[in-house]
């Protein structure tokens, strides 16, 4: 079996890319800054662009002009070296790394993939934590159960460790796919960028499930998609782009179950968004707007729940706009489900409401709008909320399992 590694020779090339593009964009930062001071505006109003002049600006375009010229060295160094580095036995990804190219991708994938950073995830459907092989498939039913994971979360995150054990052994026990295998499912895994756009990772998924059904070994009748969060949202797109290119994997597909997805969006990034506009509104801390700026498009997509590019193309996405979406049905003739959960312990309070599981309130995770056009037709029968749950515990307590299976067992 190959070894798993923490560190990739390729994670060394990434890593040294974006310690570059760091120190450009803080000497950048800092430039600014310095400039306004320079210039002595009012404590409130517009920002004020500009560079700085004389001997200050030779430092600053100096520190530039290093930094560019030791990137690229260490770049086309790095580009080199690769080759001679990979070591065919540590080809697969430890948990660990993994845990953390998903979270880093979470809140820069978008940058990395238009950079073309090593770092950035592409998508793949996985089983075992490892990518799907056409000539090694696990056992192939004619019953696929695909899991979608979150914003800044990997596939392997559907397992933890048994009661009692240490996170970082390798024993971990997957509910999902347990609970696959128990209803005669062959479990797979989407893995993917949760930095890049929902719309662009929806288009890609419904590429994917296309291949999926085309190579199959045999006749595939029976696609259920359970997505988590984020994972939620990406399901939905692909179900609009895969019936507007014709695929032929939703005619399979019999089953979405949504868990804790914010269909109508997240509070945190219309938070994220307001912050944006308050250091936007002095010239002293308009330079530190950037910083928040870095956040990626999946993380702009949640303000409100963007599916498609419709919904972001052609705006900026940290400008203060109200809610654009055209409403998007669920796919024809399949059953859809949503699990809510509540951190706290009482149904119906004020936090219930609001916070939800901590992260997704309980309208938007279950699908309901102030406009009914917007509102999900999930039929009260096919949702549940689970009180003293919070967002990522929806991956794995046991209530929210025995629902599914009541849920699925009688599909």
């Amino acid at each position: 079996m190959s070894k798993r590694s923490h560190l990739h020779p390729s994670d060394l090339h990434g890593v040294g890319r974006l310690s570059v593009e760091a120190v450009t964009q803080v000497t950048r930062l800092v430039e600014n800054l310095h400039y306004t001071i320079t210039q002595t505006p009012l404590p409130l109003g517009a920002a004020r662009s500009g560079t700085t002049r004389g001997i200050t600006g030779l430092v600053y375009r100096s520190i530039r002009g290093v930094t560019a010229l030791v990137g690229g060295t260490l770049d086309a160094a790095m580009a080199g070296l690769l080759p001679l580095l990979r070591n065919p036995s540590m080809r697969v990804s430890s948990r660990q790394r993994d845990a953390v190219l998903a979270a880093l991708n979470g809140v820069l994938g978008d940058h990395l993939a238009a950079s073309g950073n090593p770092l950035a995830i592409a998508m793949q459907l996985r089983a075992d934590g490892e990518p799907l092989r056409w000539d090694a498939l696990p056992p192939a039913r004619n019953k696929v159960m695909v899991l979608v994971h979150g914003l800044c979360m990997n596939d392997r995150q559907w397992a933890c460790p048994p009661q009692g054990e240490s996170a970082d052994g390798e024993a971990h026990v997957d509910a999902a796919a347990e609970l696959a295998r128990e209803l005669g499912f062959t479990p797979l895994y989407l893995h993917y960028n949760s930095g890049r756009h929902i719309s662009q990772n929806g288009r890609d998924f419904a590429d994917a499930l296309q291949t999926l059904i085309e190579r199959w070994p045999q006749p595939l009748d029976d696609l259920v998609i359970v997505g988590h969060s984020m994972g939620g949202l990406v399901s939905r797109s692909a179900c609009h782009y895969g019936a507007a290119a014709g695929h032929g994997w939703l005619r399979a597909l019999r089953a979405m179950v949504f868990l804790g997805t914010p269909h109508h969006g997240a509070p945190l990034e219309r938070g994220g968004n307001g912050l944006d506009l308050l250091l936007g509104a002095s010239p002293y801390t308009a330079p530190f707007a950037r910083l928040g700026k870095l956040r990626s498009a999946g993380i702009t997509d949640l303000r409100y729940g963007n599916l498609r590019d419709e919904d972001w193309f052609g705006h900026d996405r940290f400008a203060r706009r109200g809610d654009c979406r055209q409403p998007l049905a669920l796919p024809a003739d399949v059953h859809c489900y949503a699990i809510a959960a509540s951190s706290g312990k009482l149904p119906g309070d004020l936090g219930d409401r609001l916070l939800g599981d901590g992260l997704v309130p309980l309208d938007s995770a279950l699908g309901r709008h102030p406009d009914p056009a917007m509102t999900l037709p999930i039929s009260a029968n096919r949702q549940w909320v689970g009180q003293g749950i919070n967002h990522l515990e929806l991956l794995r307590h046991p209530a929210v399992f025995d629902q599914l299976r009541e849920w699925l067992a009688r599909e």
